[in-house]
């Protein structure tokens, strides 16, 4: 059995809470709810001939007055950095966290999630934005919190980016 912690951060209201749900439970609702510090979630999954246990630090998103706790982050084996795809300042911020993530704990494996996929007829978010995470050699994914679209599979990339030791 492998274990993991692995951290949800992103800008307040990118649908952290909502991406767990959809993933640990495979619910969604429609109610908004605030994350005040963490929110800690567990899941076990079968990859390949491994069983993975996985601890899902679900961190209060951050704004322009409240920056994520980088002690948090300690000890995590990977993180998904969520954007929502209807507010193109949610990218920006998530830049800025990931570059204080490498400052705090180093370079751990990520992988960029655009959620709200379900409302691309709403997105704030150009192709050349993608082309340019792509450049950078970061690794990301659409999905809807909403539909489950592209869920599994963020967290799947992600692990396979972690070392199971």
């Amino acid at each position: 059995m492998i274990q993991k912690k692995i951290c949800m951060v992103g800008a307040f209201a990118v649908g952290k809470t909502s991406l767990v749900a959809r993933f640990v439970e495979s619910i969604f609702s429609e109610k908004y709810h605030t994350t005040v510090g963490v929110k800690i979630s567990k899941k076990a999954l079968q990859v390949g001939d491994q069983e993975w246990h996985l601890i899902l630090w679900d961190l209060a998103g951050e704004d322009e007055f409240l920056q994520i706790r980088t002690s948090y982050l300690r000890g995590s084996a990977g993180y998904l950095l969520v954007v929502d795809g209807t507010r193109r300042a949610t990218l920006d911020t998530a830049v800025s966290i990931q570059q204080r993530i490498v400052d705090t704990v180093g370079n751990i494996p990520f992988v960029v999630l655009f959620n709200k996929s379900d409302l691309t007829n709403e997105w704030e978010i150009a192709n050349d934005a993608f082309e340019e995470l792509s450049h950078k050699g970061w690794s990301w994914l659409k999905a809807s919190a909403k539909t489950g679209e592209g869920v599994d599979e963020a967290f799947l990339t992600l692990i396979t980016k972690m070392p199971e030791g």
